[in-house]
């Protein structure tokens, strides 16, 4: 059964123009969540519950923590104490071939991308972890601009509260493999990503991943880790998400729009825009 993102009702006052009058409203639910490696609590964050398994399978690829589905021998709620009732507490159980640095094991978080040395320093860590793309793709104008039609059509919760991120992953013939939503974009990508993982579907080398807002470089990132090709962005990238993407061989779309679309990196099918 598939899991919907939860929301809840709240009595607000809505003023439009010189009316005011109480409506009730839907919100979606943001909690934080803790994931533990062995016991160790490794990472803290703020998202939509739901996926949470997902969630932390991407987390754990995405950081490079595992590599394939045997790396992994259980993901469940912790299941005594406060925790337990809150399912806000995750341990995640590896095999254990997974040699993990607890010391150096922490969420990177990329929040300014101002220092151009500070920039080509985080892609060469990058690099340490996650080899380039050998071949960018060349992509299909017709197919990626059917995406955000589809993406919208799958938003049901957005569609209720206007407050959640959507990632997507989608094949090479534009079939929506699967969607998630969440408060935290990077959560949303994770959640596809753990997906993959969990199905044993990664690498998804042959794959578009399509998110509803901008193109961060720790976006980018995410998506090279799943060996994702091609990243699409409803919105901007930021410059430092163009340089690690042109340096990946990863192709990268933003601004993306039923007739129009910019490619920032990579390229398009020859003669296919006429």
């Amino acid at each position: 059964m598939d899991e919907h993102p939860p929301i809840v009702n709240r009595q607000i006052l809505r003023i439009s123009g010189s009316d005011v009058e109480t409506v009730e409203d839907a919100l979606v639910v943001e909690e934080p969540m803790e994931i533990r490696v062995k016991g160790q609590g490794i990472a803290v964050t703020m998202r939509t519950p739901g996926h949470d398994y997902e969630l932390v399978a991407g987390f754990l690829v995405s950081e490079g923590i595992v590599r394939d589905f045997a790396g992994v021998l259980a993901i469940n709620h912790c299941t005594q104490g406060e925790a337990a009732e809150t399912k806000n507490v995750v341990n995640v159980y590896l095999s254990p071939r997974v040699e993990v640095d607890m010391e150096k094991l922490t969420r990177h978080v990329f929040a300014s991308s101002s220092c151009g040395l500070c920039g080509k320093a985080t892609i060469e860590a990058v690099h340490q972890q996650f080899a380039p793309i050998e071949k960018a793709a060349v992509l299909s104008p017709d197919m990626i601009r059917s995406l955000p039609g589809k993406l919208e059509r799958a938003q049901d919760v957005f569609a209720r509260t206007g407050g959640l991120h959507a990632a997507a992953i989608f094949d090479e013939a534009g079939e929506l493999v699967v969607l998630r939503e969440d408060v935290g974009r990077h959560n949303a990508v994770d959640k596809v990503i753990g997906y993959g993982f969990l199905n044993e579907q990664l690498p998804f080398s042959e794959h578009v991943l399509l998110v509803s807002g901008r193109a961060s470089f720790e976006i980018v990132q995410k998506a090279l880790a799943a060996r994702i090709r091609t990243v699409v962005a409803v919105s901007a990238p930021s410059s430092l998400a163009v340089e690690f993407a042109e340096r990946n061989n990863q192709t990268l779309v933003g601004f993306l729009r039923e007739n129009r679309m910019n490619v920032y990196s990579g390229g398009v099918e020859s003669g296919a825009l006429g």
